[in-house]
């Protein structure tokens, strides 16, 4: 019972999927990490089938490409794109390590996060606008393959401060089990996406690993670890990063 609560929390924190209300306790904040990839098998699924529905009923490039931008959106609530935003304030402030963590917290949003979102929606949009009916199972995996990443880093790196809801994660983790479980998803999903076509799911891991060594190193060096800003901008850049290795492969076959 307490894995399906620790599920409901994963659920309901990072998406807007319904879930029965459950009490955030000791017991299912162990493992609640482990089901964050479901969320992105779930956007995965989703942007599969819309993404078929879609091409195959002869739609707009651009009808398509806003579609499938908005999806994941809407299947997470933006809760990501929040971090991705705050991020960009912090970085983009070239201040101390800790006025970058004082903007994070900050709840207001700068000209260089609103820069960012800007930037990021019309790059995605450009990008799908290239995407073939092919590359969508390949591309639905992304959203597993980051989530992946991104909860290993949350039990793996060191926090950047002592609050916060990376902190939160942290501590109620059995960081050792949801390692593993991560490394399992990153491992079954990394042969998944070989498995489906080995150019673009090679393209899609190597866009991945080079993303979340960018994240690594931004971590260490500006913030003195991870926090929950830093792991949802992480997130966003991946899923775009293996959005544009995909369709780049694609065109060089």
């Amino acid at each position: 019972m307490y894995l399906l609560e620790s599920c409901a929390v994963a659920m309901s924190m990072y998406s807007k999927i319904p879930m029965p209300r459950v009490e955030w306790n000791e017991k299912n904040m162990k493992y609640a990490m482990c089901f964050f990839p479901f969320i992105g098998a779930v956007i995965g699924i989703l942007e599969v089938l819309l993404g078929s529905l879609l091409l195959k009923s002869g739609a707009g490039k651009l009808f398509f490409a806003a579609a499938m931008t908005l999806l994941p959106v809407l299947v997470t609530g933006g809760i990501h794109l929040d971090g991705f935003m705050d991020t960009m304030d912090a970085v983009s402030s070239y201040g101390d390590r800790e006025k970058k963590l004082a903007i994070l917290k900050d709840s207001n949003s700068g000209a260089f996060a609103i820069l960012g979102l800007g930037c990021y929606f019309l790059w995605s949009v450009a990008v799908w606008s290239e995407v073939t009916l092919d590359m969508l199972p390949v591309i639905g995996c992304g959203y597993v393959l980051s989530r992946s990443f991104s909860g290993f880093s949350i039990v793996t790196f060191q926090a950047a401060r002592n609050s916060g809801l990376a902190k939160t994660f942290q501590d109620g983790a059995k960081r050792k089990n949801v390692r593993i479980t991560m490394m399992i998803y990153l491992f079954v999903f990394s042969g998944l996406v070989l498995w489906l076509n080995w150019v673009l799911g090679l393209a899609s891991l190597v866009a991945a690993a080079l993303v979340f060594l960018y994240y690594r190193r931004l971590c260490n060096r500006q913030f003195g670890g991870v926090t929950g800003d830093l792991a949802g901008y992480f997130l966003q850049l991946c899923e775009l990063a293996v959005l544009t290795g995909i369709v780049l492969a694609g065109r060089l076959l």
